[in-house]
């Protein structure tokens, strides 16, 4: 059947399972959201305060849902706005479909009107990326899309549409939803993409290896890294870890890839890694890491990074072997498929004297609690007793994170939503819409410090049109706190650009969106304004109160030794 190339969109969209959409529209891009009006019964359309916001939303939507999310954006800026969320959703291997529309075949290099050359602008930071000028080339590159970004090493994948393309008419032939066998034509586009379709069968040479190495370790140590979250692999990671008798590291990407409860995880690893878990890599004998590329943040000094261990690499892409840590052994394959075989060949272990070494050191940073002020170790412990069991965390990047990341327990993919690899201050907030879209009957946390905050605060606006009931619990030191603990630390306490100086009245904010808040400065006052949050529900602002110079801990210093800690506590 013959129909118009925005239609084919929208089609190929409900091929997909699409339910949601993100974004903001503009000149350019009017063909398809004419389109989507006519769709509007099938396809939710949350048009966000930015498009930053709309494409962190698309995010917090894929990872909390392991779907893939989609994003609307029109051309020149509406497109660019795009760029930080695509560099995040690609340096987390987060799924997302960017959809653009640009101008005019006719008017393509004359500099016209919000033009932008935006597939050159995001190639570093895609799996692949399309420009479609005709509407008969929309149905296969549109499917083609989904399927790499879904399969796989996940990540983005940004479609550039010309305008023309969207009012042409074109012969449309529905097709199932499926990673499609792709030839011809695909089979040639499918080249241009910088993972596989398909995740690699684990040689089972390898596996047995792995199997050998484990049982002749004394001391051996887990890493659980976002490979296992993004994999959906954490009931086979934690039956392992059982099986082996093994502690078990989280990285800030593994979050919920480990049940934090469990009594085998030892806490975050690496620059503000617990004692527990740094010294267990310095200590033991055989490390494991899962789905973990081994960052800067994780292994700050690679040539004293486990230097007693035999360490094992097992991740889906076979380019991040060996980039930043030398291994002795390594598994390229999906992390529940290698876990999978690895537990049908594992018979169960005991570590008994290792694990008592380990954990003789704190998991844990304790803070002096005081009932006169508010500290973060109080805040995250009152979120733990309060909250659900099933709450999503969505926060952005500071002190407030590795404060969430270090004191929160989360069990299950998708629970924490953070901006690990690009860092990028403002994620949280839209991260939270995208989660609470799609999970309307889970309390929704937005942990963000009140740097972080002012980047992408306008997306209240879009937490109050669509009366989601978002908790945004603010760490208030006004300051840069991050930055302003290296520069404490390192910088001679030039205290320069850090400092937010006037004081702005949250709460105050959140009224002028129609939204509640309260100001706390203890731990009684915070777990009486968080029940209230909870019950009220709309969107909710807590603005807690904290000391200017609290700080996280431990800390590590770049290129240091991971046990040579900074500061303690």
């Amino acid at each position: 059947m013959k129909m118009t190339g925005a239609k084919i969109v929208m089609e190929c969209l409900l091929e997909q399972q699409v339910d949601t959409v993100f974004g903001y529209p503009g000149g350019t891009i009017l063909n398809l959201y004419d389109e989507l009006y006519n769709y509007s019964d099938k396809i939710r359309h949350i048009r966000t305060a930015h498009e930053q916001g709309a494409s962190h939303a698309a995010d917090g939507y894929a990872r909390s849902t392991g779907k893939v999310g989609v994003c609307f954006a029109t051309s020149g800026p509406g497109a660019t706005n795009l760029v930080t969320g695509i560099a995040t959703a690609y340096m987390d291997s987060s799924p997302v479909v960017f959809i653009t529309c640009n101008v005019g075949k006719g008017l393509i290099g004359k500099d016209a009107f919000q033009e932008v050359d935006i597939t050159g602008i995001t190639m570093p930071i895609t799996k692949t990326n399309y420009i479609v000028k005709r509407a008969e080339d929309l149905a296969d590159v549109i499917r083609e899309a989904f399927a790499i970004a879904r399969s796989g090493r996940p990540g983005p994948v940004l479609i550039d549409i010309l305008k023309n393309a969207t009012a042409e008419e074109a012969e449309y032939v529905p097709m199932k939803r499926s990673y499609h066998h792709l030839e011809g034509r695909l089979g040639a586009l499918i080249s241009r993409a910088s993972h596989n379709m398909k995740a690699p069968e684990p040689e089972l040479a390898d596996i047995e290896k792995l199997v050998d190495m484990i049982e002749y370790s004394e001391k051996p140590l887990l890493i659980c890294g976002g490979g296992v979250v993004r994999s959906q692999a954490h009931m086979e990671f934690e039956e392992f870890a059982n099986r082996i008798d093994s502690p078990v590291a989280v990285t800030v990407m593994g979050g919920g890839g480990f049940h934090g409860r469990n009594a085998l995880t030892t806490g975050m690893i690496g620059m503000h890694g617990s004692q527990a878990s740094n010294m267990a890599v310095d200590n033991c004998d055989l490390l494991i890491a899962f789905g973990c590329r081994f960052s800067d943040r994780v292994a700050l000094d690679p040539t004293s990074f486990a230097k007693q261990a035999k360490i094992v690499q097992v991740d889906i892409d076979r380019s991040e072997i060996n980039k930043n840590v030398v291994t002795d052994h390594h598994i390229i394959g999906d992390a529940r498929r290698v876990l999978d075989m690895l537990n049908e060949r594992i018979t169960p272990k005991s570590h008994r004297e290792w694990k008592e070494y380990v954990f003789s050191f704190p998991t844990q940073t304790d803070y002096v609690l005081a009932s006169e002020t508010l500290n973060p170790r109080q805040i995250t412990d009152s979120i733990d007793r309060l909250c659900p069991r099933d709450v999503i965390v969505a926060t952005d990047v500071g002190q407030h994170q590795m404060w969430t990341i270090q004191h929160l327990h989360y069990s299950y993919p998708g629970q924490l939503l953070t901006s690990g690899g690009f860092g990028a201050m403002g994620f949280g907030l839209g991260a939270a819409i995208g989660a609470k879209v799609s999970h309307p009957d889970k309390i929704v946390l937005h942990m963000t410090g009140d740097g972080s905050f002012r980047m992408n605060l306008n997306e209240l606006h879009t937490v109050a049109t669509y009366n989601l009931p978002i908790i945004t619990i603010l760490f208030d030191n006004h300051t840069l706190g991050m930055v302003r603990q290296w520069q404490t630390l390192i910088y001679d306490q030039h205290y320069m650009a850090t400092d937010i100086g006037a004081e702005v009245d949250y709460i105050k904010l959140a009224e002028a969106y129609g939204l509640s808040g309260r100001r706390v400065t203890n731990q009684a006052d915070f777990e009486e304004a968080l029940k209230e949050a909870m019950a009220c529900g709309r969107g909710y602002i807590i603005d807690c109160v904290l000391d200017i110079d609290e700080k996280v801990k431990p800390m590590v210093n770049n290129g240091a030794p991971i046990t040579k800690f900074l500061i303690l506590d």
